[in-house]
């Protein structure tokens, strides 16, 4: 089986494909595919596709890495993904937690799912809200999708309930900004994509008080209906504080 795919350069193979070219029938294809499985040589993708090894490493168990795994779930699906979240934050030096899940938006599955020992929490949002990416190679050549320093930066204000964020958000923010990681512009046109209106607020208010140019300000400002109804600066703390009306925010304690 291993042989056959791989002399194909096949990386997916589906229930009754065998069954033709390696003489099987279907009750001895199942056999295989169970067997291997069990033996760790081939991960399920969903019942019926299985993901195989490009080469059989030595000892013989296998498992996809998280790039493999999540190419696979989309390619079947037709969908697009891009890691954020924890994961994210890892990557860029924000947080020095490792997680022990993938955590990728995209827009066909959510939920859990798990693809030989990789274990993905999948995030369904509208196709409009992926982007803002970039491309990397693992080591093994497979393309990996994870969204840019500034799209994980506004993530952390934007899904901050999801992602438990903020207020820590709010200093990623200002030392990237400081350490000149990510520039005022980026931040401003990626909010702007990517955040709503409460997101738009808080990062308004942090940009100004870092010193960003006041053009780049009123591009965000600009995006906000007029309104009298404040949302907390941070949002974990009661609402109470001082109004900023320029940016609609109560700057409550420890924001």
């Amino acid at each position: 089986m291993l042989a056959y795919l791989q002399l194909r350069r096949r990386r997916m193979v589906q229930a009754g494909e065998l069954t033709d070219p390696l003489r099987l029938t279907a009750a001895q294809e199942r056999e295989l595919f169970r067997r291997m499985l069990r033996g760790q040589m081939i991960a399920r993708v969903r019942p019926g596709l299985f993901l195989v090894p490009a080469t059989l490493p030595l000892g013989g168990a296998w498992t996809p890495s998280p790039a493999q795994a999540l190419t696979a779930l989309m390619a079947d699906r037709g969908g697009r993904y891009q890691i954020c979240g924890p994961n994210a934050f890892n990557r860029y030096g924000l947080d020095d937690q490792v997680p022990n899940r993938v955590v990728a938006y995209n827009d066909r599955i959510s939920g859990l799912r798990t693809i030989g020992a990789v274990s993905l929490i999948l995030i369904k949002v509208a196709s409009r809200r992926l982007g803002g990416t970039v491309v990397t190679k693992t080591p093994d050549g497979e393309r990996e999708i994870w969204g840019s320093r500034a799209r994980t930066l506004v993530d952390a204000v934007y899904d901050w309930a999801r992602f438990n964020s903020l207020p820590r958000g709010f200093g990623w923010l200002r030392q990237e900004l400081r350490a000149g990681r990510v520039s005022a512009a980026d931040l401003v046109t990626t909010t702007l994509r990517f955040g709503d209106k409460a997101t738009i607020r808080r990062i308004g208010w942090v940009l100004e008080q870092e010193g960003v140019p006041d053009s780049l300000l009123r591009k965000l400002a600009r995006a906000l209906p007029a309104s009298s109804t404040l949302v907390p600066l941070n949002p974990v703390r009661p609402k109470r504080g001082q109004a900023d009306r320029r940016w609609g925010v109560v700057v409550n304690e420890d924001a």
